[in-house]
């Protein structure tokens, strides 16, 4: 049987290391690697990367008719803003986008808020999110020429349904997402009703609000450029869709390609000025997400 030592370990004293000649120990990163970094670089570079291929390929096939090449393309951009055609096209598109856009919204939140406060509202916002949001918004198209004719408000009937369901549905998983201990804080404190909803349940629930309209937003651009592609000409005012559809109609493909490049560029800056923006100052600055 061996036998332990138990006896005080002897003290001993170590001398400081000499570090200076280490370096530092911070590496500062070089300036293509900072660059890299940024996310707005990293986007631009595959931009060009694009359209660099863009181009290439239009040589390649060297047909007009059937794939201009990006120059091309933006010759007929330019040519059309400088006529002023393609800013009164998109002047009037924008401002059709904006009245479904809200009115949708609107909607929404009218149908969320029922869902949250009675369970009725939940029943009624689940029997028609699963009715009507499987159904296609230009599917609604002759419907809407009959009940509100040719114009503005038939394009602003086929945008609420194609934003209404998106949003809604979004905004009750969000809500529903919302952690029970939240909500007793919540109604602990007095917050019922409205205020329940907008000071409680939408900060909480806005990550997933946000989703929503962001999705919204693209439902509601392509359905009106599709719809404009049908009928978009009122009292001659139409749309980037029907400045398209005139373009093919006469064999101008670049000028096709121009105004699908106009509605590209118009929802990469919605994406990326206006979505990207609030994120930034809210979920983001909330540590809600990375």
């Amino acid at each position: 049987m061996s036998v332990i030592d138990l006896s005080a370990r002897p003290e001993f004293e170590r001398p400081p290391l000499d570090v200076t000649a280490e370096g530092a120990v911070e590496r500062p990163l070089p300036l293509w690697e900072r660059a890299w970094n940024n996310t707005a670089l990293r986007r631009a570079v595959l931009l060009i990367l694009l359209a660099l291929i863009w181009e290439v390929y239009a040589r390649y096939v060297n047909n007009p008719l059937l794939f201009p090449t990006l120059s091309e393309t933006l010759e007929a951009m330019m040519r059309d803003l400088q006529s002023g055609v393609l800013v009164q096209r998109t002047v009037t598109s924008l401002h059709v986008l904006l009245l479904g856009y809200a009115s949708g919204l609107a909607i929404a939140a009218v149908f969320t808020t029922l869902a949250v406060s009675t369970r009725i509202g939940t029943d009624l916002l689940a029997t028609l999110t699963a009715m009507f949001n499987p159904l296609p918004a230009i599917a609604l198209l002759p419907l809407a020429l009959i009940w509100f004719g040719l114009g503005v408000p038939s394009l602003v009937f086929v945008i609420i349904h194609s934003v209404l369901w998106a949003v809604a549905l979004n905004t009750h998983t969000g809500f529903r997402a919302v952690p029970e201990t939240l909500r007793m804080t919540g109604r602990n404190v007095g917050l019922t009703g409205i205020r329940y909803v907008a000071l409680l349940l939408i900060p909480a629930a806005f990550p997933a609000i946000l989703a929503g309209l962001k999705i919204g937003w693209a439902f509601a651009w392509r359905t009106l450029i599709a719809a404009e592609l049908v009928f978009g000409a009122s009292a001659r005012q139409g749309g980037l869709g029907w400045h398209i559809f005139e373009a093919r109609a006469q064999l101008e493909t670049a000028t096709v390609f121009a105004g699908l490049l106009v509605v590209i560029v118009i929802g990469l800056l919605v994406e990326s000025v206006i979505f990207r923006a609030i994120e930034a100052r809210t979920v983001n600055r909330w540590g809600m997400q990375r």
